[in-house]
């Protein structure tokens, strides 16, 4: 009974311990990362197939057989084991299937998901895009058609498309003017939502009623949009506020559609050649980070805090104004700022008219406060349109919704002035050698060209008696996208927030040219870098980052002429001292190796299969066969890995 029970436990255990052992021997022979569960269930699938394999070697003395090509079966069931994770990777690629804890909610996403997607494409229908979906050629008309019918799609689309809409707007360098023209005009105006569910949020959010936070709540909004709503309110203080309520269910709404624009924008990379050049996975998932940012309220008080702390630093007289932030009140959906007191600049003409305002001047401090968040402090506003600039009753101007900022580094900041300044130069290999820095460039680029196209381009745009415009800006974007520069997304908000400020500078000051402005405001600040205190300040910052160099440099100078005077000065150079070029190497030669040694056992084989005679194991198997069959395994094994390491995607 003992031995009964031992061998009933032995053999599970062995066979356990056997199909492991494949599954590890498979997955290092192939050197990808394959989960342990598939890669076990090939391997039991391998070896039962292996005594059938075996059996048809000689079928007539199977049991002598499998006992003498005990070897062999490894191999074979290997092979198999190895043949079948092939497949199923083929068909069902590691990572594809979630776990099975997952099934359930990745099921759920998923049945949400074409939901999501069975409406969009019933909405694009709707608006006969279907079959300039499937590619019918369009013409000048056509196209304006269509750019119509996409906005009406975006429209009801609902926020995340209509934010999507207004985002492409501002790219000139990816769309035509017809386009461009039509999202311009998205608009993301809703009705407000009941009291009951902003109540219910505020409650949520700050612990109490609004009732018990505020003295006073003005429960019919001030403003409504697809993402919040703004209601007045007084502080138990005194102190006159807005607060800024999230609409119920944005965030699930805005997370599953952004699922499906990155997934959309993913297969588009991986497929279209002009996916790819127009770099749609990167802005799509810029676009996803600004949005989620837009939906943490937290983010927009952060953001307010540091616009407030750059303009307080330089202590600018002409800033615009902007909202204080009451923090102990802010969550990620609620924000409480000070209330601005005025009518957005939109609205704004009669007020101008009536005051006698000097709108050039007004225009000329709205401009001057972005460029220089932009170039000074690296934070700056990144959706100015004229619902967010306000015209307040002291007569200085307020900046809203800080939602949507952008930020750049100092290198960017400095190619950014590089470039106005050589364009208010008129120089274009400075202008070309600003944009480089800016951009990011192929391999491979023929800088001369690209100069003389940039002056081509200044040529038509700053000649003599020409009036540079904002469409200016729209050819040097295709000009960068001809010659396969990527710009980008900090300047492309950069140039998104100065379209979108043209707009409202012209409701503001109509004729306020954006352009010579900016050129001005270049050389006004170039122009400050050159006073005396400015040139002591730079030049005593670069002597103390020169000065342990400057110590140091006698020391050296004589070591080398002492060393080239008694003849021992050498040359040392380390070859491959990068890391990536030793393991190219490394790995060249590993294939390398196993190659010869997959087709020497390959020859070895043959030579042994086609041998005569030998050391008999059975009437039908010779030794020189076991040693044939066991070689031919090891170089198709070998020849395996050769090959999945030469076709596996490199990262």
């Amino acid at each position: 009974m003992s031995t009964f029970l031992l061998y009933a436990i032995a053999v599970p255990v062995t066979y356990v311990l056997l199909v492991l052992g494949m599954a590890l021997a498979a997955r290092r022979i192939l050197g990808l990362h394959i989960g342990l569960v598939r890669t076990a269930l090939a391997s039991m699938l391998g070896l039962s197939l292996t005594k059938g394999v075996l059996s048809g070697i000689a079928p007539s003395e199977a049991e002598t057989v499998t006992g003498a090509l005990a070897t062999v079966g490894i191999g074979i069931t290997l092979l198999m084991t190895i043949g079948l994770l092939a497949l199923a990777e083929v068909l069902v690629p590691t990572g594809s299937v979630p776990p099975p804890t997952e099934w359930f909610g990745a099921l759920r996403r998923k049945l949400a998901r074409t939901r999501r997607y069975s409406r969009i494409t019933a909405i694009a229908v709707r608006h006969g895009l279907g079959p300039y979906l499937r590619g019918r050629e369009r013409s000048g008309a056509g196209r304006a058609r269509l750019a119509r019918s996409l906005r009406h799609a975006l429209e009801d689309g609902g926020v995340t498309f209509i934010k999507l809409g207004q985002v492409l707007s501002t790219r000139r360098d990816l769309l035509p003017v017809e386009f461009i023209e039509e999202l311009s005009k998205l608009q993301d105006e809703v009705p407000a939502a009941p009291w009951d569910q902003v109540a219910q949020i505020i409650s949520t959010e700050l612990g109490a009623p609004p009732e018990t936070v505020f003295a006073e709540f003005d429960r019919e909004p001030i403003a409504a949009a697809s993402v919040a709503q703004v209601h007045r309110a007084r502080l138990v203080s005194g102190a006159e506020v807005v607060v800024k309520v999230q609409r119920p269910g944005i965030r699930r709404v805005a997370e599953g559609d952004l699922d499906i624009v990155c997934r959309l924008a993913a297969t588009l990379n991986n497929r279209t050649r002009w996916g790819r050049s127009m770099g749609i996975l990167d802005l799509a998932n810029g676009f996803a980070a600004a949005l989620r940012e837009e939906l943490d309220f937290r983010v927009e008080a952060r953001n307010l805090a540091a616009v407030t702390a750059a303009a307080t630093v330089r202590a600018d007289a002409t800033s615009v104004d902007v909202p204080a932030v009451h923090e102990e009140l802010c969550t990620g959906r609620v924000l409480v700022m000070d209330r601005l007191e005025g009518v957005p600049v939109r609205l704004a003409g009669p007020v101008l008219d009536g005051r006698g305002e000097d709108r050039t001047e007004l225009a000329r401090a709205l401009l001057g406060c972005l460029l220089r968040q932009v170039m000074l402090d690296g934070v700056f506003h990144a959706d100015p349109h004229p619902g967010n600039i306000m015209l307040l009753t002291n007569g200085r101007l307020g900046m809203l919704d800080f939602g949507s900022v952008g930020r750049i580094d100092a290198l960017l900041r400095a190619g950014l002035q590089k470039l106005l300044l050589a364009i208010d130069r008129g120089d274009p290999a400075g202008l070309c050698d600003a944009l480089l820095e800016l951009v990011s460039r192929p391999d491979e680029i023929d800088e001369q060209q690209l100069e003389r196209a940039v002056g081509q381009f200044m040529a038509r745009h700053l000649g003599p008696g020409m009036r540079p415009d904002v469409e200016m800006f729209g050819d040097l974007f295709r000009l960068v996208y001809r010659y396969g520069l990527a710009i980008p997304p900090e300047i492309a908000a950069v140039f998104r927030a100065l379209a979108t400020m043209e707009g409202t500078l012209g409701a503001l000051a109509p004729g306020f040219n954006i352009v010579v402005e900016s050129r001005e405001f270049a050389s006004a600040q170039f122009s400050e870098r050159l006073n005396p205190e400015s040139i002591r300040r730079t030049m005593s910052e670069e002597l103390h980052s020169l000065l342990p160099m400057l110590r140091r440099l006698p020391r050296r100078a004589e070591r080398i002429t002492s060393a080239l005077e008694q003849g021992r000065l050498g040359l040392n150079m380390r070859l491959f001292a990068d890391e990536r070029d030793r393991r190219f190497l490394t790995n060249l030669l590993h294939q390398i190796m196993l190659t010869v040694l997959g087709a020497t056992a390959g020859i070895m084989a043959v030579l042994l299969l086609g041998a005569q005679g030998g050391p008999r194991i059975s009437a039908t198997i010779s030794l020189y066969e076991v040693f044939g069959y066991n070689l031919l395994i090891i170089s198709v094994l070998l020849g395996i890995r050769v090959v999945v390491a030469i076709f596996r995607p490199r990262t």
